[in-house]
């Protein structure tokens, strides 16, 4: 496959229509139309069906979009990494995250770095830790920020100076709102809207499978988030109470926090691929990580 083909049907794949993706790649539809013909030959298997004005795709055409705009991503972050060897300092830099309020030390560097360095591109991408990991196995992110506990074994990791609290998001006109911290008898006859770490399949690594015990199957869990802005929603609209990190609602109009009660708290940890090579705009953003959080807090990596 080349990686021009490639960019062809995604674009073809955005655009719905042949055509419309032959005027965008200033290509005749005829030569477009070949070279796609070109690719389902030598992948054996049919990527579109073509209607009279659009096109869409198959469930293998789906496939190969996800795993083309992988490859296409990998590759133009590639090139992005070898222009910068020859700049002064420059390039782009990318970043997989979870929410968490630590982020603002990360914020601070970004800042400080683009200040000095302007041609230094910072690309965020949010999801949990598997989405985070995957992308960064892929090769596909610099660095990823992560919440503790979890398997590190794979990566040489900072530690980030602070941990993230977890408690409760409730309406302020709800029952639980009256009590200055939320405990487990508390939430066990109430609908929650849990965090993807509070899953059966993260509990026994996120620490909250200690917390709740045996009472972790009795849980009335009236939804799944994430994200936490939806939950913040859906709390708001009176469907429960959503157990998440703090500082990360609004709770300045009709929602509150109330930490867990005993307190549980999440570290966190930057992480990046075990004998990485990055770019020079990686490799200074990395050292003044390191150096913001030795001084903030003496902890340094562990390689």
């Amino acid at each position: 496959m080349e990686l021009r083909v490639l960019r062809y049907f995604l674009t073809v794949a955005r655009e719905g229509s042949i055509t419309a993706a032959a005027n965008s790649l200033h290509l005749t539809q005829p030569t477009l139309s070949r070279q796609l013909q070109d690719l389902e030959k030598e992948l054996g298997q049919k990527l579109l069906v073509r209607g009279k004005y659009k096109v869409s795709l198959t469930p293998e055409g789906m496939m190969l979009r996800k795993r083309a705009q992988e490859i296409v991503d990998m590759a133009d972050k590639t090139e992005s990494e070898f222009r910068a060897i020859k700049d002064v300092i420059g390039g782009d830099i990318y970043i997989g995250s979870g929410e968490t309020d630590s982020m603002k030390y990360v914020a601070e560097v970004m800042t400080e770095l683009q200040t000095r360095y302007p041609e230094i591109k910072f690309h965020i991408y949010s999801g949990n830790a598997e989405d985070v990991t995957e992308k960064l196995d892929r090769g596909l992110l610099d660095f990823g920020i992560l919440i503790q506990p979890i398997d590190l074994s794979k990566y040489d990791t900072l530690t980030m100076p602070e941990k993230d609290v977890w408690g409760v998001v409730m309406r302020k006109d709800s029952p639980l709102a009256q009590h200055e911290t939320i405990t487990l008898e508390d939430l066990s006859n109430v609908p929650i809207i849990a965090s993807r770490q509070m899953s059966k399949k993260y509990s026994a690594d996120s620490g909250f499978l200690d917390w709740f015990g045996d009472k972790f199957e009795q849980l009335n869990i009236a939804a799944t988030y994430n994200l936490v802005y939806n939950a913040a929603i859906m709390v708001e609209a009176g469907m429960g109470y959503a157990v998440t990190l703090d500082k990360l609602v609004n709770t300045s109009g009709n929602l509150c926090f109330r930490p867990l009660s005993p307190g549980l708290e999440s570290g966190l940890d930057i992480v990046w691929k075990k004998y990485q090579v990055f770019s020079p705009a990686a490799k200074l953003f990395l050292d003044r990580l390191k150096e913001k959080f030795e001084k903030s807090s003496g902890i340094g990596d562990k390689n």
